[in-house]
């Protein structure tokens, strides 16, 4: 019998337990189900976001390729001024600058790669970037900040690429020598060129004159 009430009164005291700490176990699932909340509406969004940021890089382009170059940069800018800070961005900036380098439009193209260079959080991308902001610095005649551009970091895999640019810049300041050094070493890095056959004939004229 006594084994009984002290069940007993060890399952009252449970129970008893439980009623006072009720409110605290409901309040902690309240802040967990708030938390959960929060994160699938921020995931919810972010993926929103995503989804509308790729709809318009993809316009962007494909207002370029329609030889739309007013539409194209006017969606390109805003994205960038919507989505900045995203990697959609950035690929709007770059893809825009490259029109304007095509069409000489050296400035604002330069401007814009800029931007690339201080939003984005891609390495890779940044490469790519710095790459081409020196290309549109040697097309404005500045060889020297094409150089200094060049060898702000460690060209990785695009090594070949930034070693033939340096001997491009080079060879407009007239330092033959030097650029045939850099043809070379862009050559000993690989075939990872625009044209291997070119970076030859390069080479070839440079030596043998």
């Amino acid at each position: 019998m006594e084994d009984y009430l002290n069940e007993k009164e060890q399952w009252e005291r449970l129970l008893t337990g439980l009623r006072e700490q009720a409110p605290w176990m409901l309040a902690g699932v309240a802040v967990v189900a708030a938390g959960f909340g929060g994160w699938h509406y921020w995931q919810v969004r972010t993926e929103h976001r995503s989804l509308e940021a790729a709809a318009r890089y993809s316009q962007a382009l494909d207002a370029f390729t329609r030889n739309d170059l007013t539409g194209g940069m006017k969606i390109a800018d805003d994205l960038v001024k919507d989505f900045g800070g995203t990697a959609y961005s950035d690929q709007a900036n770059l893809a825009a600058a490259r029109v304007q380098a095509e069409n000489q439009q050296l400035d604002a193209a330069a401007a814009r790669l800029s931007q690339v260079l201080q939003s984005t959080g891609d390495h890779e991308l940044a490469l790519i970037a710095r790459l081409r902001l020196a290309r549109v610095q040697l097309g404005q005649g500045k060889p020297d900040e094409a150089i200094k551009t060049l060898d702000a970091v460690d060209a990785g895999a695009f090594a070949a690429r930034y070693a033939e640019l340096h001997g491009d810049a080079l060879l407009a300041k007239g330092d033959r020598e030097g650029a045939l050094k850099q043809y070379r070493a862009a050559r000993a890095n690989g075939a990872d060129t625009i044209d291997p056959g070119l970076l030859d004939l390069k080479i070839n004229e440079l030596a043998h004159s």
